[in-house]
Protein backbone atom coordinates (compact mmCIF):
# COMPACT_ATOMS: atom_id res chain seq x y z
CA UNK A 1 0.00 0.00 0.00
CA UNK A 2 2.82 2.36 0.91
CA UNK A 3 4.54 1.62 -2.41
CA UNK A 4 1.34 2.29 -4.38
CA UNK A 5 0.76 5.56 -2.53
CA UNK A 6 4.33 6.66 -3.20
CA UNK A 7 3.95 5.81 -6.90
CA UNK A 8 0.67 7.70 -7.09
CA UNK A 9 2.25 10.72 -5.40
CA UNK A 10 5.20 10.63 -7.77
CA UNK A 11 2.85 10.40 -10.78
CA UNK A 12 0.91 13.42 -9.55
CA UNK A 13 4.15 15.30 -9.14
CA UNK A 14 5.14 14.53 -12.74
CA UNK A 15 1.74 15.62 -14.03
CA UNK A 16 1.93 18.85 -12.05
CA UNK A 17 5.35 19.62 -13.50
CA UNK A 18 4.12 18.89 -17.02
CA UNK A 19 1.11 21.14 -16.46
CA UNK A 20 3.35 23.96 -15.20
CA UNK A 21 5.51 23.54 -18.28
CA UNK A 22 2.44 23.76 -20.51
CA UNK A 23 1.31 26.96 -18.80
CA UNK A 24 4.78 28.49 -19.06
CA UNK A 25 5.87 27.38 -22.54
CA UNK A 26 3.18 25.86 -24.74
CA UNK A 27 0.36 28.29 -23.92
CA UNK A 28 2.46 31.30 -24.93
CA UNK A 29 3.58 29.54 -28.10
CA UNK A 30 -0.02 28.89 -29.16
CA UNK A 31 -1.12 32.41 -28.20
CA UNK A 32 1.71 33.85 -30.31
CA UNK A 33 0.55 31.84 -33.33
CA UNK A 34 -3.00 33.10 -32.77
CA UNK A 35 -1.73 36.69 -32.52
CA UNK A 36 0.05 36.36 -35.87
CA UNK A 37 -3.09 35.01 -37.54
CA UNK A 38 -5.27 37.79 -36.14
CA UNK A 39 -2.76 40.50 -37.08
CA UNK A 40 -2.84 39.26 -40.66
CA UNK A 41 -6.64 39.23 -40.56
CA UNK A 42 -6.69 42.80 -39.22
CA UNK A 43 -4.29 43.96 -41.93
CA UNK A 44 -6.63 42.68 -44.62
CA UNK A 45 -9.44 44.90 -43.37
CA UNK A 46 -7.61 48.11 -44.26
CA UNK A 47 -5.51 49.69 -46.97
CA UNK A 48 -1.70 49.38 -46.99
CA UNK A 49 -0.22 52.31 -45.07
CA UNK A 50 3.28 52.27 -46.55
CA UNK A 51 5.19 51.56 -49.74
CA UNK A 52 6.72 48.41 -48.25
CA UNK A 53 3.26 46.83 -48.02
CA UNK A 54 2.62 47.11 -51.73
CA UNK A 55 0.19 49.17 -53.82
CA UNK A 56 -3.35 49.87 -52.73
CA UNK A 57 -5.54 46.99 -53.77
CA UNK A 58 -8.85 47.68 -55.44
CA UNK A 59 -11.59 45.08 -55.64
CA UNK A 60 -14.25 45.62 -58.29
CA UNK A 61 -17.70 44.10 -57.82
CA UNK A 62 -20.11 43.81 -60.74
CA UNK A 63 -23.71 44.25 -59.71
CA UNK A 64 -26.11 41.56 -60.82
CA UNK A 65 -29.78 41.67 -59.91
CA UNK A 66 -31.28 38.71 -58.10
CA UNK A 67 -34.65 39.14 -59.81
CA UNK A 68 -34.54 41.49 -62.81
CA UNK A 69 -32.47 43.99 -64.74
CA UNK A 70 -33.86 46.90 -62.77
CA UNK A 71 -30.50 47.55 -61.10
CA UNK A 72 -27.02 47.23 -62.61
CA UNK A 73 -23.67 48.69 -61.69
CA UNK A 74 -20.06 48.39 -60.55
CA UNK A 75 -18.51 49.15 -57.15
CA UNK A 76 -14.85 49.60 -56.27
CA UNK A 77 -13.81 48.68 -52.74
CA UNK A 78 -10.48 49.60 -51.13
CA UNK A 79 -10.12 48.13 -47.67
CA UNK A 80 -13.10 49.40 -45.70
CA UNK A 81 -13.97 52.15 -48.20
CA UNK A 82 -16.23 52.25 -51.24
CA UNK A 83 -14.25 54.67 -53.35
CA UNK A 84 -16.26 54.41 -56.58
CA UNK A 85 -19.81 53.43 -57.41
CA UNK A 86 -21.69 53.47 -60.69
CA UNK A 87 -25.32 52.38 -60.68
CA UNK A 88 -27.95 52.14 -63.41
CA UNK A 89 -31.52 52.25 -62.10
CA UNK A 90 -34.61 51.49 -64.15
CA UNK A 91 -37.32 53.78 -62.79
CA UNK A 92 -40.62 51.98 -62.42
CA UNK A 93 -42.85 54.96 -63.09
CA UNK A 94 -41.19 56.20 -66.27
CA UNK A 95 -39.52 52.97 -67.40
CA UNK A 96 -36.36 55.04 -67.99
CA UNK A 97 -32.88 53.87 -67.04
CA UNK A 98 -30.88 56.50 -65.17
CA UNK A 99 -27.14 56.47 -64.46
CA UNK A 100 -25.68 57.61 -61.14
CA UNK A 101 -22.09 57.64 -59.86
CA UNK A 102 -20.22 58.72 -56.74
CA UNK A 103 -19.05 62.30 -56.85
CA UNK A 104 -15.27 62.51 -57.29
CA UNK A 105 -14.86 64.02 -53.83
CA UNK A 106 -16.93 61.35 -52.07
CA UNK A 107 -16.11 57.98 -50.55
CA UNK A 108 -18.30 55.78 -48.37
CA UNK A 109 -16.93 54.06 -45.27
CA UNK A 110 -18.35 50.60 -44.67
CA UNK A 111 -19.09 50.70 -40.94
CA UNK A 112 -19.52 46.93 -40.78
CA UNK A 113 -15.94 46.36 -41.95
CA UNK A 114 -14.59 48.95 -39.54
CA UNK A 115 -16.50 47.42 -36.63
CA UNK A 116 -15.35 43.89 -37.49
CA UNK A 117 -11.74 45.06 -37.60
CA UNK A 118 -12.13 46.80 -34.24
CA UNK A 119 -13.33 43.54 -32.68
CA UNK A 120 -10.37 41.66 -34.18
CA UNK A 121 -7.99 44.32 -32.83
CA UNK A 122 -9.59 44.00 -29.41
CA UNK A 123 -8.91 40.25 -29.51
CA UNK A 124 -5.28 41.01 -30.43
CA UNK A 125 -5.03 43.43 -27.50
CA UNK A 126 -6.28 40.78 -25.08
CA UNK A 127 -3.60 38.38 -26.31
CA UNK A 128 -0.72 40.88 -26.31
CA UNK A 129 -1.72 41.96 -22.80
CA UNK A 130 -0.55 38.51 -21.73
CA UNK A 131 3.00 38.71 -23.05
CA UNK A 132 5.71 36.04 -22.91
CA UNK A 133 6.77 37.19 -19.45
CA UNK A 134 3.29 36.75 -18.03
CA UNK A 135 2.90 33.66 -15.86
CA UNK A 136 -0.42 31.86 -16.06
CA UNK A 137 -1.24 30.30 -12.72
CA UNK A 138 -4.16 28.03 -13.60
CA UNK A 139 -5.85 26.43 -16.57
CA UNK A 140 -9.03 28.33 -15.69
CA UNK A 141 -7.13 31.58 -16.26
CA UNK A 142 -6.22 30.46 -19.79
CA UNK A 143 -9.80 29.44 -20.49
CA UNK A 144 -11.07 32.82 -19.26
CA UNK A 145 -8.70 34.59 -21.64
CA UNK A 146 -9.73 32.43 -24.59
CA UNK A 147 -13.42 32.98 -23.82
CA UNK A 148 -12.84 36.75 -23.99
CA UNK A 149 -10.90 36.42 -27.26
CA UNK A 150 -13.56 34.20 -28.82
CA UNK A 151 -16.26 36.67 -27.78
CA UNK A 152 -14.55 39.43 -29.78
CA UNK A 153 -14.04 37.15 -32.79
CA UNK A 154 -17.69 36.07 -32.67
CA UNK A 155 -18.76 39.71 -32.61
CA UNK A 156 -16.50 40.41 -35.60
CA UNK A 157 -18.03 37.53 -37.54
CA UNK A 158 -21.58 38.47 -36.61
CA UNK A 159 -20.99 42.07 -37.73
CA UNK A 160 -20.38 40.78 -41.25
CA UNK A 161 -22.83 37.88 -41.34
CA UNK A 162 -25.75 39.61 -39.61
CA UNK A 163 -26.00 43.22 -40.84
CA UNK A 164 -27.58 45.71 -38.48
CA UNK A 165 -31.16 46.50 -39.37
CA UNK A 166 -32.06 50.00 -40.51
CA UNK A 167 -35.38 51.76 -40.80
CA UNK A 168 -36.22 53.88 -43.83
CA UNK A 169 -35.67 57.15 -41.90
CA UNK A 170 -32.21 55.91 -40.92
CA UNK A 171 -31.41 55.05 -44.53
CA UNK A 172 -32.69 58.46 -45.65
CA UNK A 173 -30.51 60.35 -43.15
CA UNK A 174 -27.36 58.26 -43.58
CA UNK A 175 -25.91 60.68 -46.14
CA UNK A 176 -25.41 58.06 -48.83
CA UNK A 177 -28.11 59.50 -51.08
CA UNK A 178 -26.20 62.80 -51.26
CA UNK A 179 -23.03 61.25 -52.63
CA UNK A 180 -24.22 60.68 -56.20
CA UNK A 181 -24.09 62.78 -59.32
CA UNK A 182 -26.53 63.54 -60.72
CA UNK A 183 -28.59 63.65 -57.56
CA UNK A 184 -30.87 60.71 -56.88
CA UNK A 185 -34.60 61.33 -57.36
CA UNK A 186 -36.32 62.46 -54.18
CA UNK A 187 -38.35 59.23 -54.03
CA UNK A 188 -35.29 56.91 -54.28
CA UNK A 189 -33.12 55.63 -51.44
CA UNK A 190 -30.03 53.41 -51.56
CA UNK A 191 -28.18 51.38 -48.97
CA UNK A 192 -25.03 49.24 -49.20
CA UNK A 193 -24.10 46.54 -46.72
CA UNK A 194 -21.95 43.44 -46.35
CA UNK A 195 -23.50 39.99 -46.05
CA UNK A 196 -20.83 37.29 -45.51
CA UNK A 197 -18.72 37.48 -48.71
CA UNK A 198 -21.11 39.67 -50.72
CA UNK A 199 -21.71 43.36 -51.11
CA UNK A 200 -25.42 44.04 -51.23
CA UNK A 201 -27.31 47.01 -52.61
CA UNK A 202 -30.84 47.83 -51.55
CA UNK A 203 -32.87 50.22 -53.69
CA UNK A 204 -36.12 51.74 -52.41
CA UNK A 205 -38.49 53.66 -54.64
CA UNK A 206 -41.06 55.38 -52.43
CA UNK A 207 -44.68 55.92 -53.40
CA UNK A 208 -47.23 58.09 -51.64
CA UNK A 209 -50.24 56.19 -50.33
CA UNK A 210 -53.62 57.30 -51.56
CA UNK A 211 -55.99 58.54 -48.81
CA UNK A 212 -58.32 55.58 -49.19
CA UNK A 213 -55.44 53.09 -49.05
CA UNK A 214 -54.46 53.95 -45.48
CA UNK A 215 -57.64 52.69 -43.82
CA UNK A 216 -56.17 49.34 -42.83
CA UNK A 217 -52.53 50.46 -42.89
CA UNK A 218 -50.48 49.77 -39.77
CA UNK A 219 -47.04 51.45 -39.63
CA UNK A 220 -44.21 49.18 -38.65
CA UNK A 221 -41.03 50.00 -36.80
CA UNK A 222 -39.32 46.80 -37.85
CA UNK A 223 -36.31 46.46 -40.10
CA UNK A 224 -36.42 47.28 -43.80
CA UNK A 225 -33.41 45.03 -44.37
CA UNK A 226 -35.31 42.35 -46.26
CA UNK A 227 -34.43 40.36 -49.36
CA UNK A 228 -31.78 42.38 -51.18
CA UNK A 229 -32.71 43.43 -54.69
CA UNK A 230 -29.17 43.05 -55.91
CA UNK A 231 -25.91 41.54 -54.79
CA UNK A 232 -22.35 42.24 -55.88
Amino acid sequence: MATAAAASSAERGVLEEEFKWLLKEEVHSVLKQLQDILKEASRRFTLPSGAMEGPNRQDNFVLGSSSSDQVKGVLTLQGDTLCQAEVNLKMLRTNQTLHFAFREDKQWKMQQIQDARNHVNQAIYLLTNRGENYRFQTGAEVLKLMDAVMLQLTRARNRLTTPATMTLPEVATSGLTKMFTPSLPADTLLNFYVNVNKLCLLVYQLHALQPNSTKNFRPSGSSVLHNPGSML
